[in-house]
């Protein structure tokens, strides 16, 4: 088994499609197909089942890919680790963020960090806090900025960024935005919400606070963006309980203070693997973030 019939087999399975694979391995479709099928041989099992739209991991190949992925980020790591050594960090920086996160200005933070470090490629996906906590996991993510909860550090590290109380956003002709200046949230029982996917932190948090409350609540709408939930409150189309710093986002907009929520907050957090397993390229940017928050 060669290291590149395993690059080569990631990479089919990404894609579900050998010439779109070949295409951006930049190699021609006959060998990528030839490697494939020297894996097979290797293995003594198919490893996809093609058609002529696409093709599917057979239940090996399912098997295979995530060893695959496995081997080949230590390849990387390796890599990584010995020109970490000799004073030069490069490869690649693979991040992953939820939007808006406080106490992170990703896009300063990733140009500062291009000028120091250039000859490390950078990829960054925008995600839901539950793909990027499995991602980082799995070591698909270096790290990960992202809203915190309990259950992401069972098997991650967290660094703390920032800590938020909870703010909500309303139409300012709606009934709520005279009711006076804190709400509890008892006075949204009747309520219909705009909230995120529960996928992505800040939702997975408000209904964390409102179930622990024991007040129900009702997310009539859900959006994957911050831009489109303000959009529909603007529209006074329903209410949300946001971050703090949301406020800010839409100045037209009627903010309240939450009371009696206790100590529940939108803590934010950067995600990253156990120490022995963080790449060279996710300690250069924790050093870089911290050396800004100093």
């Amino acid at each position: 088994m060669e290291l590149r019939h395993l690059q080569h087999f990631v990479a089919v399975a990404e894609d579900r499609h050998f010439t779109r694979a070949a295409e951006r391995l930049m190699v021609s479709q006959s060998g990528l197909s030839a490697s494939i099928r020297a894996l097979e041989r290797d293995l003594r099992a198919p490893l996809f089942v093609r058609s002529t739209r696409r093709v599917t991991l057979t239940e090996a190949g399912r098997a295979l890919l995530i060893e695959a992925e496995r081997i080949l980020t230590q390849v990387r790591a390796a890599h990584e680790a010995v020109a970490a050594v000799q004073g030069v960090v490069r490869g690649t920086l693979s991040l992953g963020a939820e939007q808006c996160v406080a106490g992170v200005h990703v896009a300063g933070l990733l140009a500062a960090f291009r000028r120091r470090h250039p000859e490390v490629e950078i990829r960054l996906r925008q995600e839901g806090g539950l793909v990027l906590a499995d991602d980082v996991a799995a070591g698909r993510l270096d790290l990960a900025f992202a809203y915190r909860t309990r259950a992401d550090s069972d098997h991650l590290r967290s660094v703390p960024l920032a800590a938020e109380p909870m703010t909500l956003l309303c139409h300012p002709d709606h009934p709520l935005a005279s009711a006076g200046p804190t709400l509890a949230l008892q006075d949204l029982t009747e309520e219909f919400f705009v909230d995120f996917h529960p996928g992505w932190g800040p939702r997975r948090a408000t209904d964390a606070t409102f179930t622990s409350a024991g007040v129900p609540r009702t997310v009539s709408l859900e959006v994957n963006d911050v831009h489109s939930l303000l959009d529909l409150v603007e529209e006074d189309l329903g209410i949300a309980a946001v971050p703090r710093h949301f406020r800010h986002k839409r100045s037209s907009l009627h903010a309240i203070p939450l009371a009696d929520t206790g100590d529940a907050v939108y803590e934010t957090v950067a995600l990253l693997p156990p120490p022995q397993a963080t790449s060279p390229a996710a300690r250069a940017l924790m050093k870089l973030l911290e050396r800004g928050r100093q």
